[in-house]
């Protein structure tokens, strides 16, 4: 009777193995035929029942069933793990008379190209690029720029605050605050960098957005200086035959204060779509620095004077490349940064 079970065992399990997919089902068939709790294990509890005259011969039988279960299981291990092993190298298998793999370059971006450009620009007349946080002080970003707490510019609704005193700068103009509180003069700086204000997103505002400030502080500068280094920047930037006018505008911390146009490099200034009939397109904002401004970062207004300008860099990449929504430049679309 024993022996019959015994057989049934062996057969059973060596057709387990012989069908087993995989390693772990093997190891499946090991623990439920020679575990601890296995039917192996059952058969040899039951030798209590056996008489002592054939418990030898079950013994030996319970002996040659597990020695062959073992070897098999062992066996199709084996078999088992060549042919991962084999279907690992053919996975991995270099094809060298295939062609490579086409690496793509990236492109520039076009607000990356536009800074670059500028920055040429102004450091080929000796101006001095410099940064400064994008997480400011209430101080430098209103304050010291004659800004006081009652100007529209601090309501909420267009500042970032992170508390009363800190906020995330609507402006660049912080940097140059900064530059003149070293006291090394005279200075001749730029200021490129991100700012941020609470605009709604649409084809021409986003809450954050990239400026470029200048300032130059020295002593005998005026506005004609002003006037002649804007024009020259604008014929550098949009083309020799480019024409400037100024019109006058209000900043707190200039005074004068004045918004510069520059002639439609469309149409030549005779008026088009792209300059809506006007034949000028303004391209930013300018004026000489207020004396108080001056006083409050220890300069000597007597002394010295200077100019600061700020220049919105979407708005000039959207006027060079003449494209009609902001929002493509932050949409990392392929196609159209691969346009330039």
């Amino acid at each position: 009777m024993m022996k019959d079970e015994l057989e049934q065992i062996r057969a059973k399990a060596l057709n387990q193995i012989e069908n087993a997919k995989n390693l772990d089902a093997l190891n499946d068939i090991r623990v439920s035929v020679l575990g601890k709790k296995g039917e192996l294990k059952d058969i040899l509890r039951s030798m209590k029942d056996v008489s002592p005259e054939e418990r030898p011969n079950v013994g030996k039988m319970v002996n040659e069933v597990r020695d062959a279960i073992e070897e098999t299981l062992l066996d199709a291990k084996k078999n088992l793990e060549a042919k991962a092993m084999d279907a690992k190298l053919a996975a991995e298998t270099i094809d060298v008379t295939l062609p490579a793999k086409k690496h793509r370059l990236g492109k520039a971006h076009p607000n990356f190209k536009v800074l670059e450009e500028v920055e040429k620009i102004f450091t080929g007349m000796g101006y001095e690029v410099v940064a400064g946080p994008e997480i400011e002080k209430d101080y430098y970003n209103f304050e010291a720029l004659n800004i006081p707490a009652n100007h529209p510019a601090k309501d909420e609704q267009d500042t970032f605050y992170i508390t009363k005193d800190i906020l995330l700068r609507t402006q660049t103009s912080p940097v140059q605050v900064r530059e003149m509180e070293k006291g090394k003069l005279p200075i001749r700086m730029i200021a490129p960098g991100r700012v941020f204000r609470s605009d709604e997103v649409d084809a021409t505002h986003s809450p954050s957005f990239h400026q470029i400030e200048g300032m130059v502080i020295d002593k005998n500068v005026t506005f004609a200086d002003l006037k002649g280094t804007l024009e020259t920047f604008a014929k550098e930037f949009l083309g020799k035959d480019t024409k400037v006018k100024f019109r006058p505008h209000h900043f707190p911390f200039t005074e004068p204060s004045a918004e510069m146009d520059v002639s439609c490099f469309k149409c030549g200034g005779r008026g088009c779509r792209f300059c809506k009939g006007e034949g000028w397109i303004e391209i930013l904002g300018c004026g000489m620095v207020h004396p108080h401004v001056l006083e409050m970062s220890g300069i000597d207004p007597n002394e010295y004077s200077g100019f600061a300008f700020g220049i919105g860099l979407e708005r000039i990449t959207l006027l060079k490349y003449e494209i009609d929504d902001m929002r493509l430049l932050y949409e990392n679309d392929v196609r159209f940064l691969d346009q330039f």
